[in-house]
């Protein structure tokens, strides 16, 4: 898994998988043995697949740093 990539909760990642650089993995979605999650998209379902890329703006704006920052927020409240 590279950086600025964002795992959403409850996401299962198979071994073989190379997770490249800005993309999002949905929550609860499933990268089957050996996926490929292409630099700046969105992955979602079980099994997984590319739904759309990540826009030029949020990658301009460090959405994706953002919305990691809110997890951790949200993670907070329930501990």
């Amino acid at each position: 898994i590279a950086d600025q990539v964002l795992v959403g909760m409850g996401a299962i990642v198979m071994d073989g998988c190379r997770v490249e650089s800005n993309s999002i993995i949905a929550a609860g979605a499933v990268l089957t043995q050996g996926t490929r999650v292409e630099s700046g998209a969105i992955y979602a379902g079980a099994p997984a697949r590319k739904i759309r890329e990540v826009s030029a703006e949020m990658l301009a704006g460090g959405e994706i740093g953002k919305i990691a920052e809110r997890y951790l927020t949200f993670a907070g409240w329930h501990r």
